[in-house]
């Protein structure tokens, strides 16, 4: 009885796990219609610079990164997560629609800020909400399931977005703007389900009080936390923002709409290998899938350096997703694993989503530099922030082997 639980990323799962998901699947398919229509709105139809892109996005995911730390260590401090959560499933939730009305880039802006605030209020609490909820043995599995609920809803939103393009405006090649508002309109009802599922359906875990009140550091945390958060640091900066991928698949001639059904891969794969690889991490261990997908991710980033074709872009895209699928909730279960604290955990989820978001930035602006050869070397260019990704991975996977202390969940069981 216990093998077929175990086999099946969604049995017995509690309760809060099964909101959470369901929320996340809701805002993703919300947020991704418009997410990969915005860059196109912008220059196309506002008349916006590539640069003005890049400032609004650099400046949304910044200002979420530095959220995540205080929204974290004050659901810590409140000994409740339901509430902060739902406070920022609807903050953006409220901010989306907006778009509909927005006229110039500032205005984009403002919407996009919004919408990122209430992802960086959300994001510590709700992984701290699934990790309270859920026993130990069973948290790759819960995380595992949450990735996947969250990837699916990525894929059915670029799906109605690609459907949206090809009948609101079939034969146009450029977005229009009454296709963008028909794709804004139609978020609206995922993300208003999204705030009604988390309303209803989560529920807050009882925290012990203690008498040290939680600090913003990483003061007091178990060391393993501190040298695997180093670790995620590092790999990161090798892991550039996805917009590099695209610009390697127009490079080697995919159309718009092939971008939509390359990233529709992505998110299909990943999610059909998140809620299993969450099912293999705590039979295994976390170790052995973050290397493992670490390595995967290597081998990709290798291959969009030597790629020739399209098509070749696109099949590595979709392998993508299975590094993803391997390592995300993996990740957010070991952090559970070694802040044992549930009191802590909220700051410490807080610190790990921030750090990875902080360290994105300077990852892109390496892989820009790189593509663009800026340094005068004549060997940098579309294919060198490939190689140093595939770099960076590697020595990650060392990392993690040789550096990272042995706990309960990094490694199988005896």
């Amino acid at each position: 009885m216990g093998t077929s639980v175990a086999a099946t990323p969604s049995r017995g799962l509690p309760r809060n796990v099964w909101a959470v998901t369901l929320t996340s699947l809701f805002t993703d398919l919300a947020n991704e219609m418009m997410i990969q229509l915005i860059p196109l709105y912008l220059t196309g139809v506002l008349g916006a610079q590539p640069s003005i892109v890049g400032l609004i996005e650099g400046i949304a995911e910044t200002t979420a990164s530095i959220l995540k730390v205080f929204a974290g260590w004050l659901s810590d401090r409140l000994g409740q997560r339901k509430w902060l959560t739902v406070l920022g499933y609807t903050l953006s939730t409220v901010s989306r629609p907006f778009l509909y009305f927005a006229s110039s880039w500032a205005a984009v802006l403002a919407v996009r800020f919004s919408d990122r605030v209430g992802k960086g209020i959300r994001t510590a609490p709700r992984d701290a909400l699934v990790a309270d909820a859920t026993p130990e043995d069973q948290r790759g599995r819960a995380f595992g399931f949450n990735r996947a609920g969250d990837r699916l809803g990525g894929f059915l939103g670029l799906g109605l977005a690609a459907a949206i393009v090809l009948l609101v405006q079939p034969g146009h090649a450029e977005l229009m703007r009454r296709t963008f508002q028909t794709a804004v309109l139609a978020g609206i009802l995922p993300g208003v389900l999204a705030v009604l599922t988390l309303v209803l359906g989560a529920t807050d875990v009882p925290i012990a009080r203690v008498r040290e009140r939680p600090t913003l550091s990483l003061k007091g945390f178990d060391r393993r936390f501190k040298v695997f958060l180093a670790i995620v640091v590092l790999f990161t900066l090798g892991n550039s923002a996805d917009a590099f991928i695209v610009l390697r698949a127009r490079e080697r001639g995919l159309s718009v709409l092939g971008i939509m059904g390359m990233a529709m891969t992505y998110y299909l794969v990943s999610s059909l290998s998140s809620g299993r690889a969450g099912v293999l991490s705590d039979r295994v261990g976390r170790r052995r899938l973050i290397v493992g997908g670490w390595l995967i991710y290597a081998a990709i980033y290798l291959g969009y350096a030597v790629a020739g074709a399209a098509w070749q872009v696109w099949a590595l895209y979709g392998l993508y997703g299975l590094y993803y699928g391997m390592t995300e909730g993996t990740a957010r279960a070991l952090v559970a694993d070694v802040v044992s604290q549930p009191e802590k955990r909220g700051t410490a989820y807080g610190i790990f989503n921030a750090a990875i978001g902080l360290a994105a930035l300077p990852a892109s602006v390496i892989a820009g530099i790189l593509w663009s050869g800026l340094l005068g070397w004549s060997g940098f260019g579309p294919a060198a922030p490939f190689y140093f990704g595939a770099a960076m991975a590697l020595l990650a996977s060392v990392l993690m082997v040789t550096w990272l202390p042995r706990a309960k969940g990094l490694v199988a069981a005896a």
